[in-house]
C-alpha cells in the first residue's frame, strides 16, 4: 500500500484524485489552505484532511503536489528533504534553475521526482508517438502541434499572472513542448510571438493569449506550436507530423465522441473505462515506479528540459532573438 499526499484541492488535485481513488494498493489523504475549498473535497471524495503540510508528510509514502506552478518549486523540495518521492504537476517549476534544484535534491535524497506530464499518456498523443519512433512517416522533417481553448483563471487569477503560472508558453505549450521533445528529439533552437509578450497593450485589462512559436531540432526537423487562450469555442489539439513517407494527423474535434447537452453547457463524455483514462495510467506509472516495479516513463530531466524549451520561448518573444533552450 503506498500513501500518497494530495497537496491542493483545486482543479488538477481533484482530477488526480479521483483516479487515486480507483487503485485498491495506494491509501489516501490531502491537504488544502482554504477551509471552504477543503471541506468541498473532504465531502467529494470521503477522505479526511491533514491539518498541515508537515502532518501530510508525517503520513505520506509520497506527495502529489497540485498547487499554482509558482509553489512548486518549495512545495516538492520541502518533501524531498522528508524523503517522499513527489508526482509534481506540470510545468515542473518556474524556470531551469528550479528544475536542477529540484532534480539535483532528488537525485540526492535517492528519491522518485517526476513530473506530470500527462499528454504522453493521452492515446492519440501516445499513438502518434509510436507512429514516428517506429518509422511510419520515415524521417520525420516538420510537424505542427495546436493546443488551447478560452483563457483559464483560477483561484485568485493565477493562470492569468505570469509571475505564477508562467502564461501561455510555460503553462500550456509547455505540453507539446514535451511531447515534441519526446519524439523528434532534442531542440537546438526557439522562435516564438505572444500576443501578450511581443505587444503587450493589445489584451491590456483582458485574460489569455496566443503564442506561435517555431522549433528547430538537432535532427534537422522543424516544429510550429500554437498555444492560444483566446478561443472561446472550447478546447481543441492537433498533432500533424510530416516525413519522406508519409504524414500522420489528428484532430480532436473530428474524433468522434459522446457529447451531453444541457442548458448551462456541453460536455464530452469519455467512452474508455478508468484504467485506460491517461490521467489514471500516469498515477499508475509513478505508484510503480515508487514500488521499484518500473523506470519513471518521464523523468525530472524531461520535466526540466521542457520547461527550458518554454522559457527559451519566452525569451525570444521577449527580445525577438532566436534562442537555445538551456541545458542545465
Amino acid at each position: 500500500m503506498l500513501r500518497i499526499g494530495v497537496v491542493g484541492a483545486g482543479g488538477m488535485g481533484n482530477v488526480h484524485t479521483r483516479h487515486w481513488k480507483n487503485m485498491p494498493d495506494v491509501e489516501l489523504k490531502f491537504f488544502e489552505l482554504d477551509p471552504a475549498r477543503a471541506e468541498a473535497f473532504a465531502s467529494t471524495h470521503g477522505l479526511s484532511p491533514a491539518t498541515s503540510y508537515d502532518e501530510l508528510l508525517n503520513w505520506a509514502d509520497a506527495v502529489d503536489v497540485c498547487l499554482p506552478t509558482d509553489a512548486h518549486h518549495s512545495v516538492t523540495l520541502k518533501a524531498i528533504a522528508a524523503g517522499r518521492h513527489v508526482l509534481c504537476e506540470k510545468p515542473m517549476a518556474l524556470n531551469v534553475a528550479q528544475c536542477a534544484e529540484m532534480l539535483e535534491a532528488a537525485e540526492k535524497a535517492g528519491v522518485v521526482l517526476m513530473p506530470a506530464q500527462v499528454v504522453r499518456y493521452f492515446p492519440d498523443f501516445k499513438k502518434a508517438h509510436e507512429l514516428v519512433a517506429g518509422g511510419a512517416v520515415g524521417n520525420p522533417v516538420t510537424a505542427r502541434t495546436r493546443r488551447g481553448g478560452k483563457a483559464p483563471v483560477g483561484s485568485a487569477g493565477w493562470f492569468q499572472d505570469a509571475s505564477r503560472s508562467g502564461g501561455v508558453l510555460l503553462d500550456l505549450a509547455v505540453h507539446d513542448f514535451d511531447w515534441l521533445r519526446w519524439t523528434l528529439g532534442e531542440v537546438r533552437f526557439v522562435t516564438s510571438r505572444s500576443v501578450r509578450l511581443t505587444n503587450p497593450g493589445a489584451l491590456e485589462g483582458k485574460p489569455g493569449d496566443y503564442a506561435l512559436t517555431t522549433l528547430e531540432f538537432e535532427s534537422g526537423a522543424i516544429a510550429h506550436v500554437e498555444a492560444t487562450w483566446l478561443d472561446p469555442s472550447g478546447f481543441r489539439t492537433t498533432i500533424e507530423v510530416c516525413g519522406d513517407k508519409g504524414m500522420i494527423e489528428f484532430d480532436s474535434r473530428k474524433t468522434p465522441t459522446v457529447r451531453r447537452h444541457t442548458e448551462e453547457n456541453t460536455q464530452l463524455e469519455s467512452p474508455m473505462l478508468p484504467v485506460d483514462d491517461p490521467y489514471y495510467n500516469q498515477g499508475r506509472a509513478f505508484v510503480e515506479t515508487c514500488t521499484g516495479a518500473r523506470e519513471a516513463p518521464v523523468t525530472a530531466l524531461d520535466g526540466l528540459r521542457a520547461v527550458a524549451i518554454a522559457r527559451a520561448a519566452i525569451e525570444s518573444c521577449q527580445t525577438l532573438q532566436t534562442v537555445s533552450p538551456s541545458r542545465s
